[in-house]
Order: structure tokens, then C-alpha cells, then sequence
């Protein structure tokens, strides 16, 4: 395991970090395969993990708060998310910051998920939904400045709305966040223009999300792959999705270098940009863990490869499935 520095914290965390949506609510989930996946990604070096109030309300957060429990001599990162006060995903530019982030509420929420986890602290609070313009508002971060004053948590960050990665430019410049979560992948690399110079120009981390664009850059899924009911992705892999989706990554797949994996590749061409400090891959299952962790040590891939991968570029705009 490789390890970077997490911005102007210092902090130096796994490259292959840990993201715990999967287990606190997509279906097949079990806590049990799921604290077996954790502890050893934390065997293997893994030292970031990214949980939020909403994965499973509050059951994600329980699951690394045992973690940590398990693993009182490793130094373990643990970054949670506010959600907003009016529990709608993503923020549009309508809502005001008074609306889904009062202060009251930031430090609410913040109490109820150390509760979950039976924490004391968390290294990171991140603000679930963003809109730029609330940067220039104080109260918020004032609150969050306060929390950190009192010991509850280590740092802050924003999580960003999905494909709008210039919208949290002005949060970066503010000097006000410490890191900025967003979705960054082979097909979603927009974050390169703006959004990666202004976090390298003001010191603030970066957690890449989203690696494998929601499964679809693990080379698994076919224009027949259905998810029951109740499932998020259910939503989210709509036909209008789910085909051109299957066509882009089926594309991919002759690039793929000889002995990889496509997942290999999807975390490897993250891993070339310096901007990053950290990539989050949701992993319920050990073989997930080892496949993924193996991905740090191999590093960055060649730059002739990172050329042909630019011309997958795929700029998309949010839409309802999209959510």
C-alpha cells in the first residue's frame, strides 16, 4: 500500500482508501461479510474510511465505529458526511443553505453519528451536498470551525453534487474546506480542468469517488444486468444508462494492459493524477479488497496509455435517474 498526503491536514493516508456506501444499504449486504471486508483492508494498509449519516441511517457509521474498536493500535482515518436538512439529493441552486445546513443542524447530525459509531471524534465532516454559492456565507463554516475547536472532529470537507465538479471552486479558494470529495473516473474527468489546479494551488485534499462510475467500469455489466426493486442502482442503471453505459466500458476493454483487469486500470488511471489524495471503492467482499488494494502498488499507468483513456471522456449532465 502506497500512502499520500491528505492536503494541508498532513495527514498521510492509504491511496486506496475504503468507501462503505455498499454496506450500509444496497441489497446482498451483510455486516458480517462486511466486517470481515474492513478489517482486512485495514490488514492490508488501508487507513481512510468514508461512511455518511444516510448509508443505512446510521449502519454504515456503526460498522466502522467497530472497526475502529477492533484496531485501537492503528491509526485509523474515519470521514463521515452531514446530510442536509431537507434530506434531498442532490442540492439544486433553489435551495438555500438554510434550507439543508443551518449550523444547529451541522452539529446535530454530527452528535447522532458519533453516536452511531460510539466515536468521540471524527477525523473528517464533510457537507453531503454542495452549492458554490453557500461558500460565501460564514455560518456554516463557523460551526465547523467551532467542532473543530472542540475536538469533535479533525477536519472539513464538502462532497460534490454528481458531474458538477466546478461547483466547488469557490469553496476550495475560500480557504474555508480541508478536502473535496467528487466522482472522478475514466469516463468523468472533467474534475482535471478546474476543480484539481485550484485543490493543488490551495492545499485542500481530494477523495476520488465513484472509480468504477457505479460498476459499470468493472467490466461486468450487460445491456441485461437488472437490480431488484429496492436497490439504488435499480434507479440509477435506467436503459437510458445502463446501454451506452455497457457500449463505453465494452470499449475499453482492448486497452486494458496485458495480465490487468479493467477495475485495476479504472484505479490506476486515478491513481496517476497527483491531485488525488485518496480513491474510495465501495468493496463488500475480501477478493474486492485484495483486487483493489493490489491496485496501489502498481501505480500510475504509462502515459501512452493515459492518452488513449483521454478520448473516453465522457461529459454527462445530471439527470432525474441520475440522482
Amino acid at each position: 500500500m502506497q500512502y499520500r498526503r491528505f492536503g494541508r491536514t498532513g495527514w498521510m493516508v492509504s491511496d486506496i482508501g475504503y468507501g462503505m456506501w455498499g454496506m450500509g444499504g444496497w441489497t446482498g449486504s451483510d455486516d458480517e461479510e462486511s466486517l470481515q471486508s474492513l478489517q482486512k483492508a485495514v490488514d492490508l494498509g488501508c487507513n481512510f474510511f468514508d461512511t455518511a449519516y444516510v448509508y443505512g441511517n446510521g449502519r454504515s457509521e456503526a460498522l466502522l465505529g467497530k472497526l475502529v474498536k477492533a484496531n485501537p493500535d492503528k491509526k485509523i482515518y474515519t470521514a463521515t458526511k452531514t446530510p442536509p436538512k431537507n434530506m434531498q439529493y442532490p442540492t439544486i441552486p433553489e435551495y438555500s443553505l438554510a434550507e439543508c445546513y443551518p449550523p444547529e443542524h451541522i452539529e446535530e447530525f454530527l452528535h447522532k453519528s458519533l453516536e452511531n459509531a460510539g466515536l468521540e471524534r471524527y477525523d473528517l465532516l464533510q457537507i453531503h451536498t454542495w452549492n458554490d454559492d453557500w461558500a460565501e456565507d460564514d455560518s456554516w463554516s463557523n460551526m465547523l470551525d467551532s467542532l473543530k475547536r472542540q475536538g469533535l472532529i479533525g477536519a472539513c470537507g464538502i462532497s460534490l453534487n454528481r458531474w458538477e465538479p466546478w461547483n466547488g471552486i469557490k469553496a476550495v479558494k475560500s480557504g474555508k474546506i480541508d478536502s473535496v470529495q467528487v466522482i472522478y473516473n475514466i469516463f468523468d474527468q472533467n474534475p482535471e480542468d478546474q476543480l484539481f489546479p485550484a485543490c493543488q494551488e490551495h492545499d485542500v485534499a481530494v477523495i476520488a469517488r465513484v472509480p468504477f462510475d457505479e460498476g459499470t467500469l468493472t467490466g461486468t455489466l450487460t445491456k441485461d444486468t437488472t437490480f431488484p426493486p429496492e436497490d439504488w442502482r435499480s434507479h440509477y442503471f435506467t436503459k437510458e444508462n445502463l446501454i451506452p453505459s455497457v457500449e463505453r466500458a465494452d470499449a475499453l476493454k482492448p486497452l486494458i494492459p496485458e495480465g490487468s483487469t479493467m477495475p485495476e486500470m479504472a484505479l490506476r488511471h486515478i491513481l496517476s493524477h497527483d491531485a488525488v489524495s485518496t480513491i474510495i471503492p465501495g468493496m463488500r467482499k475480501i477478493h474486492h479488497v485484495e483486487s483493489n488494494i493490489a491496485a496501489s502498488d502498481k501505480g500510475k499507468l504509462s502515459n501512452e496509455l493515459l492518452e488513449e483513456l483521454k478520448k473516453h471522456r465522457w461529459v454527462r449532465k445530471p439527470a432525474p435517474w441520475s440522482d
